[in-house]
């Protein structure tokens, strides 16, 4: 790829950055200080950035504990970090949950509750349903990460085996919550980011079953038993949280027209395909693909949303990667076509990459690197193919997570 191309790409993703950087969303929507005390809580793997941001922009005293993947933490002052597992949980999920919960403890209806979550806190708020173990909740989170369902479907069954997860973790507290949320979720429904802590859903055992039915879902016969019988998640409707408030605060929305302002700014014309794509990622791959070999350029197609990987082997790479091996195949031999797909939170999967850059040429690349980039699809391998023709693209951990960008350049202005 030539220098202008990945420099543009990388100037797009940094505007997608900047438009969900925590102090900025969070600053216009701080609710007014309590009475009494303020007590923050958080999950996800921007949570620790959040936490950074609230106690530069709170006037008043705070204290409370978040909890994030480990690598991604933040220096704060008043407010605890603990890091967990992502995307299988483990021990230390189990006991930063715990020290969540403990944080609700006690308080009164002149305290205020400020929760900051975003997505990856399915996973680092492990508390597993009374009856069931960690190794549950563990398989639980292996066998959907394995299955290519959706990310909602994967929340209507996650909620159902959890003490933390559809509103539970706040249920009981007796103080306001007020819930600012940075989505990572296709539609940005709060109820689904981090599977809804802070946020009760009106879906139960009945969509749980309906899941893992239509997804094909092959629960441990553990785990199969249980959601027979699972009690359902709380209702929005319920008293406990008429007095909670939530906000959107960003979006993988606002992060693709930041993006856009940027290459209008720069003579590109600007399609935006939306930011709640979904669907297998290989699929989508090759189906944008089709798209820009189609176009006519210069132009910018952008888009967001989550892919899944349905994994039939045990490769390296994450639904980013995986959707532009696809494309890359799919545009092999072309000229003028630069393609960038990354996660905002700045980690595909579990590599250390966030994503990876493409052209017509990535493909003989990585052939010419001694590698079958069709066979490394396959074994669902991306990232070892993109590594192999250098083509990896690592920013470290952003401190948000707006979802999947994905930004294909088609000519030149």
């Amino acid at each position: 790829m030539d220098t202008r191309a990945k420099s543009l790409l990388t100037s797009l993703f940094e505007a997608a950055i900047r438009a969900a950087d925590p102090l900025e969303a969070l600053a216009s929507h701080l609710p007014a200080p309590p009475k009494g005390r303020t007590v923050v809580i958080g999950a996800g793997k921007g949570a620790a950035q959040m936490a950074a941001a609230l106690e530069q922009l709170w006037e008043a005293p705070l204290t409370g504990t978040v909890v994030t993947r480990y690598g991604f933490g933040a220096a704060t002052q008043h407010i605890k970090v603990l890091e967990a597992s992502h995307p299988v949980p483990d021990a230390a999920g189990l006991t930063a949950t715990e020290a969540l919960l403990a944080e609700l403890t006690n308080l009164t209806t002149d305290d205020l509750v400020i929760a900051l979550v975003c997505g990856g806190g399915s996973s680092l708020l492990a508390a597993p349903a009374d009856g069931l173990t960690l190794e549950d909740e563990q398989a639980l989170n292996q066998t959907l990460l394995a299955s290519g369902a959706p990310i909602g479907a994967m929340n209507a069954i996650r909620k159902m085996f959890s003490r933390a997860k559809g509103g539970r973790l706040i249920a009981n507290t007796a103080a306001p919550v007020v819930s600012l949320i940075v989505s990572d979720v296709p539609g940005d429904d709060p109820a689904q980011v981090a599977s809804g802590p802070t946020v009760p859903c009106a879906s139960g055992r009945k969509e749980a079953l309906a899941a893992v039915e239509r997804y094909n879902i092959a629960l441990p016969p553990r785990l199969a038993a249980y959601l027979a019988t699972a009690p359902a998640p709380p209702k929005p409707t319920d008293t406990a949280f008429l007095k909670n408030e939530v906000h959107v605060i960003a979006s993988a929305a606002r992060s693709l027209a930041a993006a856009a302002d940027i290459a209008k700014a720069e003579g590109w014309p600007v399609d935006i395909l939306g930011d709640d794509l979904e669907g297998e990622a290989s699929t989508l791959g090759t189906e944008h693909a089709k798209l820009a070999m189609a176009a006519q350029g210069p132009r910018l197609i952008l888009s967001g949303g989550e892919t899944t990987v349905t994994l039939k082997n045990k490769g390296r790479g994450g639904r980013n990667t995986e959707y532009l091996l696809a494309f890359a195949l799919g545009i092999e031999g072309m000229a003028g076509i630069n393609a960038l797909a990354a996660d905002t939170d700045g980690i595909d999967g579990s590599e250390d990459n966030a994503g990876a850059f493409a052209t017509g040429q990535t493909a003989a690349a990585i052939l010419s690197a001694g590698l079958d980039p069709a066979a490394a699809l396959t074994a669902n391998d991306a990232y070892t193919a993109f590594a192999a023709a250098d083509a990896l693209f690592v920013t470290g951990p952003t401190g948000t997570n707006v979802n999947d960008f994905r930004a294909i350049l088609i000519g030149w202005p």
